[in-house]
């Protein structure tokens, strides 16, 4: 495990289309999941234990963000073949014990959507507005030995309602921090 930060938001950078199977064996792209004001698109495993210290509050972040117009997607870059513990069945029974609900989680078996976003850890969090620019490529929230600090409204949240609100993300962003995708060898 390479504990790797996300790089500075490149504003306005626009999303990359995808097509990947949902764990409902359902092929998803990025017009099916565009969010009406704005589209929140993280890159998560299921063993990474950064993803398991913030899942919960992620999945009700999600949720509630809905309810301001925007869409969430989930999707899984990393090599299951060497990381047999995020294979899709297991992402199917990680979803369940996690509660995800209607947020889709997707496989990217051939990693070239992590590539085209330039994924560099789980979680890795893209934050678009309405016109799929991106507006913020922060954290949820802090954490301290894999614990959040705090239990106040997180700065994933907080990012994506303001994005909603005026379709522009916070000037000031703290990255996201994890464990570095597993790339194919």
């Amino acid at each position: 495990m390479a504990l790797t930060k996300t790089p500075i938001c490149d504003f306005g950078k626009k999303a990359e289309d995808f097509k990947l199977k949902s764990i409902n064996h359902e092929f998803i792209s990025l017009e099916d999941i565009k969010g009406t004001n704005g589209t929140l698109i993280m890159f998560i495993c299921n063993h990474c234990p950064y993803v398991k210290a913030i899942i919960r509050d992620l999945v009700e972040d999600c949720k509630n963000l809905k309810k301001d117009g925007i869409s969430s997607v989930a999707i899984m870059s990393n090599d299951t073949e060497n990381y047999p513990e995020d294979s899709f069945d297991k992402m199917i029974q990680f979803s369940i014990d996690n509660k995800f609900g209607d947020l889709n989680y997707l496989i990217d078996s051939t990693q070239e959507t992590a590539k085209k976003y330039g994924a560099v850890c789980t979680p890795d969090f893209f934050g678009f507005n309405k016109n799929l620019e991106l507006q913020y490529r922060g954290r949820i929230r802090e954490l301290k030995n894999l614990k959040p600090i705090s239990d106040g409204e997180s700065d994933l949240k907080l990012a994506m309602q303001m994005i909603a609100n005026t379709q522009k993300g916070p000037k000031e962003q703290i990255p996201s921090m994890g464990c570095n995708i597993k790339w194919f060898k």
